[in-house]
């Protein structure tokens, strides 16, 4: 029997399943793709592997508007940065061996920091 515990995942990129510990996720946040990669925003995300051929696939396929429900267009200035310093891209603020997978390194202080919010529906 499958291991359940972790959940999985479709990137929005390249359409593959994967566990979410694989996979980047991506908010909304001020007109722009946020990465979130301790999974703590508030807020409808999407699921993107932390490389820059599923970055460039689903910018391509117009699928972060859709998977989050936006009718704007979406800035993917911040998530291309963090996809390119997670890809091993030389980045001020550490070494590729410190960093989480799907994330920035872990001694970076960043939005994501923040407690959850909650919000009335």
């Amino acid at each position: 029997m499958a291991d359940s515990s972790i959940p999985v995942r479709t990137c929005v990129g390249c359409r593959g399943r994967a566990p979410v510990t694989e996979l980047l996720r991506v908010v909304v946040r001020d007109g722009g793709l946020t990465p979130d990669p301790r999974r703590r925003l508030p807020g409808r995300g999407a699921s993107l592997h932390p490389t820059e051929e599923c970055l460039r696939a689903a910018a391509r396929r117009r699928a972060f508007p859709r998977a989050l429900r936006s009718s704007v267009p979406l800035e993917t200035g911040p998530l291309e940065s963090h996809v390119a310093r997670s890809a091993g891209r030389p980045a001020p603020g550490g070494t590729p061996s410190d960093r989480h997978p799907a994330g920035p390194p872990l001694e970076q202080d960043d939005p994501s920091d923040e407690q959850p919010v909650k919000s009335p529906r």
